[in-house]
């Protein structure tokens, strides 16, 4: 009995709360018990008044000048730069990311005229090739991308449509390029493994290209049974199970 005893307080001993997590309780407990202490005595009775804060922060902010007008603003009379706006490629750009502020320009438009941006160098901050900018997101490399041209010589700013859809991968897909340039697989069009509809090339984020569905396509090069020669050839029935092989192999680069 006395060792059952023993075996139990053993036992609730081992449960007992880790001396890490019953520190951090003791640290929240006191900051929460000196939140309500500070609130309750220290706090001046104005403070504590949530309706003094709320209408303080709207006379301060009605107390800015205004600088931005809104594009619904600038519909009013560009009606038709804001009709090929807004069906274009820029519709969820407000007209004043490029025009910059215009809330003077619509109280005294003749006096003020906001700013049209022609420079080449204003369009890149946007569309230079960024590796952090999503898959299809437009860019370009501004040294080799029609040098010293500016953008709006090509482009309607309102709506830039390229003159011609790209012709190569590359122009949208530089960093997979770079990888499969270096790879055994640097010989293979991508049109070998992708099958790329026209449209892609002009809405890539709604109309994306295939990519292999069944372990058999990769056979075609890689199966025992495949007469190519030079690529590493494996049985399709084991190796890997039931898996696509770009489940495991990057296909750009197949040896990762």
């Amino acid at each position: 009995m006395k060792k059952l005893w023993r075996s139990d307080r053993k036992l609730i001993k081992n449960r007992r709360m880790p001396d890490q997590l019953v520190r951090l309780v003791i640290v929240f407990s006191v900051l929460i018990a000196s939140v309500v202490f500070v609130r309750k005595f220290v706090l001046p009775p104005d403070l504590k008044e949530t309706g003094t804060h709320r209408t303080t922060a709207i006379n301060r902010e009605l107390g800015r000048p205004i600088n931005y007008a809104g594009s619904s603003v600038c519909a009013d009379c560009h009606e038709d730069e804001y009709e090929t706006k807004i069906s274009g490629y820029h519709q969820n750009l407000s007209c004043e990311v490029c025009h910059g502020p215009a809330y003077k320009h619509t109280e005294e438009p003749e006096d003020y005229l906001p700013p049209a941006p022609r420079e080449r160098k204003f369009c890149p901050q946007c569309h230079t090739y960024n590796l952090s900018r999503p898959t299809g997101y437009p860019q370009i490399n501004p040294i080799a991308h029609n040098p010293l041209k500016p953008c709006i010589s090509c482009h309607d700013p309102h709506d830039p449509v390229p003159p011609e859809v790209p012709h190569e991968c590359v122009a949208c897909h530089a960093q997979i390029a770079k990888t499969k340039a270096v790879s055994p697989h640097a010989l293979l069009d991508c049109v070998t493994c992708h099958t790329t509809p026209e449209q892609h090339k002009v809405n890539p984020r709604v109309v994306s290209p295939s990519k292999p569905t069944k372990r058999a396509f990769c056979g075609k090069c890689h199966g025992l049974q495949s007469k190519k020669k030079g690529p590493p050839k494996i049985d399709l029935v084991t190796h890997g199970e039931k898996y696509l092989c770009w489940q495991c192999h990057y296909p750009h680069m197949p040896e990762l």
